[in-house]
């Protein structure tokens, strides 16, 4: 994966979110956007942390995966699918009698409707503001479907509405309609080849309007530009006899043969070679250039949100139906030691007696922690500061409740490591047990008794067992 990939897909996940957010409300974001403020960098750089986090944690990183997949596997039916069009299109010019087959009619079968297509898309980009075709309907509908995913769905309106608001979306629809269409008459090329060097064909021209001077005039017009590239040019003399009957000598026949192939490379594959080429350029250039928009409207609803001026407490949603991910270890940047209390009862006292005495000055006592607001306040200065050591005390008396677990595992992801320390006081066996299989289902170690010499080394030791 190229590192301009990486870019479009880090906006195309952030824009993926933020039309979550505008169909379904705002996320729950606390933790999301604590990791943006505390990000040393600009307003754009923000908005992506919080957009990144949230993706993951919601699982759309792995939904995109599955989605890119699903849009390779239907890039290849529809490469199938020209080679196969491409076949048919050619039998069905060569269609008929094979000793007189009608030129004109041949050669509207070849290029006819690719040269309406054509003139569409040119059409459309000049005078069209968005752009669409039957065939990026059907990439993005198979796109989908091979996702097998059901939260694959929501990608692809974001990625139509980022390269539209980029102006990248015209040159990455054609980058696949004109690459459909190049191997649709690439493979019509070669299958007309194959057929005129396996088969004798006879070539006529009929009209009941068009005189034959007309007719003269018209072959050499349209034929003038594949006379360059070394392509046969009927005379005047073999186009008037082609008007009455099919010659039979081999020279008639092979010019005519000639004739044709040089009119579809010339007005089929040789354009759409041209606008492909066009298209291809524009998108590499485009998805180079593209950056995060900080500025722009559809953002000025969240940089109160990401910005330390103003910060607030945020939403809070629904109870989700798994406890998210720990990461335990993801901060291996900490350099101090940590030890906090949550929730405990008036009758525990507060700090530990071995507290009491002397204790290394990095390891930092952050007390009890009860209220929200004192939540809000240690996350947002763990964040800030990611401890290399986190020893978090609980009382196995009170439930292990999802309040909690997710106050633990948020912290969790502030330390490189992380250990609970349930205090060794009577407490139901049922209880207890609850509160370590929670434990172990976050992936935190957890003990009974007060890991103190883990804590109070120095913290280049700890480091050394993170990466270990």
């Amino acid at each position: 994966m190229t590192d301009q990939n990486s870019n479009l897909q880090t906006l195309w996940l952030c824009e993926t979110v933020r039309l979550r957010e505008e169909h379904t409300g705002q996320l729950e974001d606390s933790e999301a956007c604590r990791k943006a403020r505390a990000t040393a960098g600009s307003l754009s750089q923000r908005l992506q942390v919080r957009g990144l986090f949230l993706a993951k944690r919601d699982g759309l990183v792995v939904a995109m995966q599955h989605w890119l997949q699903g849009a390779r596997l239907a890039l290849w039916l529809l490469i199938f699918s020209a080679i196969l069009s491409g076949v048919v299109l050619a039998k069905t010019a060569l269609s008929g009698n094979p000793e007189a087959i009608n030129i004109f009619w041949a050669l509207s079968g070849l290029i006819g409707l690719n040269l309406l297509s054509l003139l569409a898309w040119c059409v459309s980009l000049i005078f069209a503001k968005k752009s669409s075709s039957p065939l990026s309907h059907a990439w993005l509908w198979l796109s989908n479907k091979l996702a097998r995913d059901a939260k694959a769905a929501q990608l692809a309106p974001a990625l139509l509405v980022l390269l539209q608001r980029h102006k990248l979306l015209r040159w990455g629809l054609g980058r696949l309609l004109h690459g459909w269409w190049l191997i649709t008459l690439s493979s019509a090329l070669f299958s007309l080849i194959a057929l005129l060097a396996t088969r004798r064909y006879g070539f006529v021209w009929e009209s009941t309007i068009v005189a034959s001077d007309s007719f003269v005039m018209l072959v050499n017009l349209l034929g003038q530009p594949a006379a360059w590239l070394g392509f046969a040019l009927p005379n005047s003399e073999l186009i008037q006899q082609s008007g009455l009957h099919a010659l039979a000598s081999e020279p008639a026949r092979q010019m005519w043969a000639s004739w044709l192939l040089g009119m579809l490379l010339i007005y089929g594959v040789l354009p759409r070679l041209a606008f492909s080429l066009l298209c291809e350029w524009r998108w590499r250039r485009g998805v180079k250039r593209l950056a995060f928009n900080a500025d722009d409207e559809v953002w000025q609803p969240l940089h109160e949100r990401v910005q330390p001026s103003s910060e607030r407490l945020g939403v809070v949603d629904a109870a989700p139906s798994a406890l998210p991910s720990t990461t335990a270890g993801a901060q291996l940047t900490g350099h101090d030691a940590v030890l906090v209390a949550i929730e405990l009862d008036d009758s525990i006292s507060w700090p530990p007696d071995h507290l009491k005495s002397d204790h290394p000055q990095h390891l930092l006592d952050a007390g009890v922690i009860d209220t929200r607001e004192q939540r809000r306040q240690l996350l947002e200065q763990l964040s800030a500061h990611p401890p290399a050591r986190l020893l978090i005390t609980c009382n196995p008396q009170r439930s292990a409740d999802r309040g909690t677990l997710h106050l633990i595992a948020e912290l969790s992801r502030t330390a490189a490591v992380t250990r609970v320390w349930l205090l060794d006081i009577d407490a139901p066996a049922e209880r207890l047990e609850n509160w370590q299989q929670q434990l172990d289902a976050l992936k935190i170690e957890h003990s009974r008794t007060a890991p103190w010499a883990w804590l109070e080394q120095e913290p280049e030791h700890i480091e050394g067992q993170a990466n270990d």
